[in-house]
């Protein structure tokens, strides 16, 4: 909970966009206030203009599914169109199109992510996870977000990818750099990186050519057309970016702030130990208690209504699906971490509709996974320092959380 009090305040003068409500993790007590007494509230911001803050589960569902009112295309998915990138660019993202555009598009990435293709996965999940846990299982103590959460996902796309493992460490700085954009205070702070990733993705369509094509993702880019033509370098370029950082960064804070919450309520984490069959509920109650990403932007097509509050044509609109996912509405005692809560509604992969998170079979994979060989290996894990966050409020993130266990032989 932030240490800032939520009734101590009056809600028309909160900026709930502000890193400083974030401090010491989610404020769901101010998020519930809001749900309560101002489910859709118009949130000034500090050069002077706003956007409305949609808290409520029900209404960020709506707002999901109707995209030819809520648009992703016309203002990007961030507060600034060109925060990351420039929009132009941007727009070659899944997440920035609207149909029938993104319709075609999804395609080309949905036959990698089927839930056949991700069970034919199971044995590389778990191989990179025992690998990651080698590395550190003698020690008996590490930093859990940095030594575990960060590179088993990483690994994984990096390995889809074809990309050589010692070119791993360029993809984690890469996406470092590419979430740090998002919180930068000018935009564009990601067009250097993807200068960079563009002469390495036509250098790596050139190597896995020279050695007679492989299965990779890099190639079924290549390969794949929409309307009978190929992808061009720039597009390419961006759905390359999209793999590596969405099919990362996201994967690993939740693991890592998952592994914390379990760490807070040690008799969950023991039931884990004890019954690992709990593990697949365990992780979606894991995925709505972290609610990593905490919201998106859309932009208004059109004059609309929603909550009562009339939304004006080119009305930016925050969806808080780290709200939603705790919303009373839909989730009872939804401040309580229970593993065995029966099928848990949550936002973590989008407010449903046709942006729900292509990778989100990929992501229950690897966390299922992780959870059963880290419980198998490290029974007795306990958290041995304070944790550092994230200071964000779009991502809820662990830079660090150190942990310690009983010291045991690599596999």
């Amino acid at each position: 909970m932030t240490t800032i009090a939520a009734d101590a305040v009056e809600l028309a003068e909160i900026d709930i966009i502000d890193v400083k409500w974030f401090e010491d993790g989610t404020p769901h007590e101010l998020f519930a206030r809001m749900r309560a007494e101002a489910p859709v509230r118009w949130n000034p911001l500090p050069d002077g203009t706003g956007c409305w803050s949609v808290t409520r589960h029900a209404d960020i569902s709506a707002i999901s599914r109707d995209t030819e009112t809520f648009s992703s295309y016309n203002g990007g998915i961030f507060l600034h169109p060109d925060q990351v990138l420039p929009l132009d660019l941007a727009r070659n993202l899944l997440l920035y199109m609207d149909p029938p555009q993104h319709t075609k598009y999804r395609l080309i990435l949905q036959k990698a992510f089927t839930p056949h293709t991700v069970s034919q996965l199971e044995d590389t999940i778990r191989a990179r996870v025992t690998k990651t846990l080698d590395a550190v299982i003698e020690q008996g103590t590490c930093d859990f977000a940095h030594d575990i959460a960060v590179p088993i996902p990483l690994g994984m796309i990096t390995q889809l990818m074809g990309v050589p493992e010692v070119d791993v460490a360029q993809f984690y700085e890469w996406t470092e750099k590419i979430e740090a954009a998002q919180r930068a205070p000018e935009p564009n702070a990601a067009s250097d990186v993807f200068v960079q990733m563009a002469g390495y993705i036509h250098a790596q369509i050139e190597r896995q050519i020279a050695e007679g094509g492989t299965d990779s993702l890099v190639m079924k880019l290549r390969e794949a057309e929409v309307d009978g033509e190929g992808l061009s370098d720039p597009e390419i370029l961006v759905f390359f970016g999209l793999l590596a950082f969405a099919g990362n960064d996201t994967t690993r804070n939740t693991l890592a702030n998952g592994m914390h919450a379990l760490l807070q309520h040690p008799d969950q984490l023991q039931a884990l130990v004890d019954d690992p069959s709990l593990i697949p509920n365990a992780v979606e109650e894991i995925l709505r208690y972290t609610s990593v990403v905490r919201w998106f932007n859309r932009t208004a097509t059109r004059d609309t209504e929603l909550g009562g509050q009339k939304i004006a044509e080119g009305d930016r609109v925050i969806m808080w699906y780290a709200s939603a996912s705790f919303d009373e509405e839909v989730v009872e005692d939804p401040t309580r971490f229970d593993i065995r809560r029966p099928k848990p509604d949550h936002k973590a992969f989008g407010g449903g509709g046709r942006h729900f998170c292509l990778g989100a079979g990929l992501a229950r994979a690897e966390l299922r996974i992780a959870l059963e060989e880290i419980t198998r290996r490290m029974p007795d894990l306990q958290q041995a320092g304070d944790v550092e966050r994230l200071q964000s409020s779009w991502a809820n993130g662990l830079v660090k959380l150190p942990i310690s266990f009983t010291p045991g032989p690599r596999s």
